[in-house]
């Protein structure tokens, strides 16, 4: 699922607070400081997208992160190499830029892979 840039601010922000963030507390930690309403109104189409939740709290509602960033972030990933012309050179481009962290983590992944198919 792919974010604009301010969804994916106001996601960034829920994840570092797994609590719950009233949209008050939310709009001026955002860049560009966007209106209240604005800020609603992309909670809101979070909410639809299914990657927030609300929960009353007297008079305003509480907001959080229900979707995974790790998750997230690996639907991001599989959807960049959907959109990729020539899949072989695009991860062989992503593979040649990768930290030897990335590059470990891909060998232990695709390992286990290997590993539950036999």
């Amino acid at each position: 699922m792919q974010l604009g840039n301010l969804e994916r601010s106001i996601m960034e922000a829920l994840w570092e607070h797994p609590e719950g963030m009233f949209a008050h507390v939310l709009a001026p930690q955002l860049p560009s400081e966007p209106a209240i309403t604005t800020v609603l109104t992309v909670l809101m189409r979070l909410s639809k997208k299914g990657m927030v939740a609300r929960e009353r709290v007297g008079r305003a509602h509480l907001y959080k992160a229900t979707a995974d960033r790790d998750a997230f972030v690996a639907e991001a990933m599989q959807a960049a190499l959907n959109e990729a012309g020539d899949l072989q050179a695009a991860v062989q481009r992503f593979v040649g830029g990768v930290t030897p962290e990335v590059a470990a983590a891909l060998r232990e992944a695709l390992g286990e892979q290997d590993g539950s198919t036999q």
